[in-house]
């Protein structure tokens, strides 16, 4: 039996990120459907059931990587913003973060050294800030 499921699936796409993905917010869709009857919180989950299995047995293999592909840089986007925030609240304990009135520039800045001149290593002016 599992010869003729690995044959079958020979040439077609199979389950990536995406189909993943699509998957899951289908099972949490359907979730509600327990409790509330309602005709479209019921309907919906399967119609994304649908489009990933469709997603699994596509022998497109190109065009799936490609949806993949889009899915991961959006993924990418959404989850590195949220690590990009929890990277500067933890070092805002440590540093302070200005801004280079010329160029614009962030510079970070130890805490705790009293008042420092800082040179931006972008444009090379010189401003006094407190640390």
């Amino acid at each position: 039996m599992q010869d003729k499921i690995r044959r079958f699936m020979v040439g077609r796409y199979g389950v990536d990120d995406l189909g993943k993905f699509l998957m899951w917010i289908a099972i949490i869709i359907m979730l509600p459907s327990v409790f509330f009857r309602n005709r479209i919180i019921e309907i919906i989950p399967f119609i994304i059931l649908i489009i990933s299995y469709v997603r699994v047995f596509s022998r497109n293999i190109n065009q799936r990587y490609n949806e993949n592909q889009k899915f991961l840089a959006y993924k990418r986007r959404f989850l590195g913003y949220f690590q990009s925030a929890n990277t500067r609240r933890m070092q805002k304990k440590n540093y302070h973060v200005y801004v280079c009135p010329t160029c614009k520039q962030k510079i970070r800045v130890p805490k705790g050294k009293g008042k420092i001149c800082i040179t931006c290593p972008k444009c090379k002016a010189e401003f006094i800030r407190r640390s």
